[in-house]
């Protein structure tokens, strides 16, 4: 049988083998929870503080800066909900983008409903963030901004740093989802101005079940999920230790080899995308190819719908997409496509490929191979 090829990394990764080593002491002989008072679990509290430690590293942020969820979209709920919640008598506006993942958007029209007023900025065709309309919709009552590093289904990374002076400068919270962005950008907190940052193990060769968010000291939040002490009094329930030892070990190592990492994922996918041009008639490259994340590549091919080519792809081995993960089997095109061509026939033939670590150029040529025999090119 022909061996799966994985294209589909912006939904999840593999464990990386080095990150689940370190893990699996603390799922067999270390089993302690980190709340109790005798050796094995204080050596899970060592373990989690030493995780802490390392991704307020990778961020250059500080250990007690950092707290432990279950997934970037618990981060999300818990950034978004609770500066909004915990600032509401400073004013009950807050700005998000039109193409935010639905952890975003979702929270947004929760709060909505709850009486805050939320304006939804729009993305340029390009699918970068249209910074005058951002600063035209700040308000006196504005508190918090929020839009997403990288976009999950096009790869285009936002001017973060700018939108974080923006907030800044007009003493608005910046929150950041860089769920995509973490493991395969560098992510300075301090540079960037970000005042908060969501992201999720799964994504950059850590374990599903683990999320991070970051909240930069002196921004009031609050808690969303009652019950114990954990997380500082922040985020209530038995610590996933051996989760969190692997998020911590994944991002030191995405971090140390970054740029490496990006160098062979951008020849992957220029390889792909070139060829792409030059073989098959009537495609729409979708989103910026300069701001762009170096393994994502969302290309429609017109004369068919994305939903067909991921499944006559599965049936070749290959493994891809044609959306985000969390909207998988919705029937309604892409929202982000929608916001960024206002073309449903671009948003629903839209095929995206995001390539990984394990990925070569064979994989580049069998996608190419099977695209040719579905589209029945010789």
């Amino acid at each position: 049988m022909e061996q799966i090829v994985y294209l589909d990394h912006a939904a999840t990764t593999s464990i990386d083998k080095d990150v689940l080593s370190e893990m699996m002491p603390y799922l067999t002989d270390n089993y302690g929870n980190a709340s109790s008072l005798y050796s094995i679990g204080i050596k899970s509290r060592d373990a989690v503080e030493r995780a802490r430690l390392q991704v307020a590293n990778a961020i250059n942020g500080s250990p007690n800066e950092i707290y432990f969820t279950s997934c970037g979209s618990e981060s999300d709920n818990l950034a978004i909900k609770g500066i909004a919640k915990a600032n509401r008598n400073s004013g009950r506006h807050i700005i998000t983008s039109t193409i935010e993942h639905p952890a975003v958007l979702e929270t947004c029209k929760k709060l909505e409903r709850e009486g805050f007023e939320v304006s939804y900025v729009p993305v340029k065709e390009n699918g970068i963030v249209d910074l005058e309309a951002l600063r035209r919709l700040i308000r006196r009552n504005t508190i918090l901004i929020s839009v997403m590093t990288a976009n999950n289904e096009v790869g285009t990374i936002q001017p973060v740093e700018e939108i974080g002076k923006i907030a800044r400068a007009n003493n608005i919270i910046f929150h950041t989802d860089s769920v995509q962005a973490i493991g395969n950008i560098p992510i300075n907190v301090r540079k960037m101005n970000i005042d908060a940052l969501s992201m999720s193990g799964h994504k950059f060769y850590a374990p599903k079940g683990v999320g991070v968010l970051y909240i930069r000291n002196g921004i009031r939040f609050e808690r969303q999920q009652d019950g114990g002490h954990q997380e500082r009094e922040k985020r209530a329930g038995t610590e996933n230790v051996a989760g969190i030892v692997g998020v911590g070990k994944a991002i030191e190592i995405a971090n140390k080899n970054i740029i490496q990492y990006n160098n062979q994922l951008k020849n992957l996918r220029n390889a792909y995308v070139k060829s792409a041009i030059n073989l098959f008639p009537r495609i729409y490259v979708n989103g910026d190819m300069e701001s762009r994340l170096a393994g994502n590549m969302n290309i429609s091919f017109l004369d068919y719908k994305g939903a067909y080519l991921v499944e006559e792809l599965d049936k070749r081995g290959i493994c891809t997409s044609s959306g985000s993960a969390c909207s998988a089997g919705l029937p309604m095109p892409s929202n982000v496509l929608m916001n960024m061509s206002h073309n449903i026939r671009i948003a629903e033939s839209s095929l995206r490929v995001t390539f990984g670590r394990e990925n070569t150029m064979q994989d580049v040529e069998r996608l190419l191979y099977a695209l040719k025999d579905i589209f029945e090119i010789k």
